[in-house]
């Protein structure tokens, strides 16, 4: 740790210290564009039959390999060009098939724009304020309520019946 006590030294001190700083950032500057420079325009990268080159400047990528009668680079397909054309080619058939539509004659009478109402036509109309605090039950007939005790007897003399017969094998098992 350096310790300054007169203005003078101070003042060089920091001066040593900016220009260690400056020149430490010159340094940056120059460390930056060096790998440019340096390296060139291709930047290679090995793969198992070859390299793979990509160009720094345009960024196309390349596949080189050494075959019989020297290097060779082929340019990798690239995926984003063919979707952006796919695209543009379906932006022009959308645009033609909108033009088509809109030359066309309607061919809907009576057509309107605004949209139908939510309701359902087999639902009854919605009851008045005090209908509708009322619960009606409609009650069974007299006929439906003789089917009824018709059913329910049926079942209880069935019932009994069995009942019996459980008792007579059990009893004459014993």
């Amino acid at each position: 740790m350096i310790t300054a006590t007169t203005p003078l030294k101070k003042l060089s001190t920091a001066l040593a210290a900016a220009s260690v700083v400056c020149a430490g950032s010159t340094g940056l500057v120059m460390a930056q564009s060096v790998p440019e420079i340096e390296n060139g325009r291709y930047a290679l990268a090995p793969v198992a039959d070859g390299v793979i080159r990509l160009d720094t400047r345009t960024g196309a990528v390349s596949t080189c390999n050494n075959s019989g009668a020297g290097w060779a680079c082929y340019a990798v397909p690239d995926e984003r060009a063919a979707l952006d054309a796919e695209i543009g080619r379906l932006q022009s058939d959308n645009e033609k098939l909108k033009a088509q539509l809109a030359a066309r004659e309607p061919t809907v009478t009576g057509k309107i724009d605004e949209p139908l109402p939510k309701t359902d036509s087999l639902k009854p109309a919605p009851p008045k304020a005090d209908a509708e605090r009322k619960i009606e039950i409609p009650l069974p007939s007299d006929r439906d309520m003789d089917r009824v005790m018709s059913f329910l007897e049926q079942a209880w003399r069935r019932l009994i019946e069995m009942a019996q017969r459980v008792q007579k094998d059990f009893s004459g098992k014993i």
